[in-house]
């Protein structure tokens, strides 16, 4: 584009700067921060504001100040100003708003960016009952931690990021946690959740992120069956192999443990027409087996997942059952900063969340992992 005596022309448009004076529309500039909004301790960041053509100089204010943080000219675009941060600290963290200077005047600032530092210890995120929900069914989504955070904020990833805030409870023992339920529950709900930790008096410095936490939805086609060859009661030491199968041609399976954080999903095998099945070898067993399981069948064409199969209790001989050592199952997700590990409060959720969450499928057709080795993922 290039100017003309009476003003700027734009492909489709060529409006007079007299005439933007008189409408008073002079457009208001963009501001965004690549990689964006949420920066870690000590990361760089950029700060991008996009004006008009007839920008001359762009200030860049934060919320609190009485004067501009930077004043900068456009770049060769002509439109457009950088503003570099190449260490980002507590400093930095805080509310922008952009504006530029024309001929004419000054433009009306930008919508306000929020720019976050992450820091502290990552909170714990699960998934009551279960991370697989039914359609219609109510799900809470718990984070916690031991470092006593005033709010927590959970977070929803997709094209269209969503967020909630709670203030913390706290209990006697000094955990602090958030409760925000989510139903009734329908496909759309279904994604990855993480959360966040803050401290009140420092809204824009939050703790790292939570784990990913991905949740479910079951109530598609009918329910597989979950069945292991070694009977229900297993011997420590002994090598423990649950099947979910159907006769509904599925493409994929699920291992859902009651209480635990993470899926384990299989691809599924079609050793004959009409039947589907997948082999979920867990290896060799110890208490940390015991509980109760549940396998869930699903289709690639559909983000569905079957309702769940009858439950499948696995015990160990020689050991309690799950349900009668320890505190909440809540309580053994949540991270211990003093010995930098999930605390094992609860026999059977230490390895599960200590697993890598799986993100695609896995095909499970050799010898998985010991407990608490890293979870192969199949790309």
């Amino acid at each position: 584009s290039r100017a003309s005596p009476h003003g700027y022309s734009l492909p489709g448009l060529n409006v007079g700067l007299g005439t933007q004076v008189q409408a008073g529309i002079l457009p208001k500039p963009t501001l965004w921060a690549e990689p964006g909004p949420l920066v870690t301790w000590n990361s760089p960041v950029t700060i991008w504001c996009q004006g008009a053509l007839w920008a001359q100089e762009f200030h860049l204010v934060k919320e609190g100040r009485q004067i501009p943080w930077y004043q900068l000219r456009p770049l060769e675009d002509r439109v457009t100003a950088k503003f570099s941060i190449q260490y980002m600290t507590q400093v930095y963290a805080g509310r922008y708003r952009c504006y530029y200077i024309s001929p004419i005047g000054e433009s009306q600032p930008s919508d306000a960016l929020e720019l976050v530092v992450t820091d502290h210890s990552k909170p714990a995120l699960s998934a009551l009952p279960s991370p697989v929900v039914a359609s219609g069914g109510n799900v809470t989504l718990q984070c916690g931690s031991w470092h006593r955070y005033d709010r927590f904020i959970l977070t929803k990833e997709g094209e269209h990021k969503s967020s909630w805030t709670l203030d913390t409870q706290r209990h006697p023992d000094g955990q602090t946690q958030a409760l925000f339920s989510v139903g009734p529950v329908t496909p759309s709900h279904r994604g990855t959740f993480r959360c966040y930790g803050y401290f009140r008096d420092k809204p824009q410095v939050w703790s790292e992120p939570s784990d990913p936490l991905e949740l479910l939805v079951s109530g598609g086609s009918g329910k597989p069956s979950l069945l292991t060859p070694q009977g229900p009661v297993v011997a420590s030491g002994q090598s423990l192999t649950l099947q979910c199968r159907s006769a509904i041609s599925y493409d994929r399976f699920a291992l859902a443990k009651e209480g635990a954080q993470y899926l384990l999903q299989c691809l599924a095998q079609q050793p004959q027409a009409g039947l589907s099945q997948a082999h979920f070898r867990l290896g060799q067993v110890s208490g940390l087996h015991g509980g109760r399981y549940r396998c869930y069948g699903g289709h690639n064409l559909s983000s569905l997942w079957s309702v769940p199969s009858d439950p499948l209790d696995i015990l160990v001989a020689g050991e309690e059952p799950a349900g009668q050592r320890g505190p909440t199952s809540a309580q053994a997700l949540l991270g211990d900063p003093e010995l930098g590990r999930t605390r094992p409060s609860s026999p059977w959720v230490l390895p599960w969340s200590s697993w890598s969450q799986v993100r695609g499928p896995v095909l499970c057709v050799s010898p998985w992992p010991a407990l608490g080795d890293p979870l192969s993922r199949v790309q």
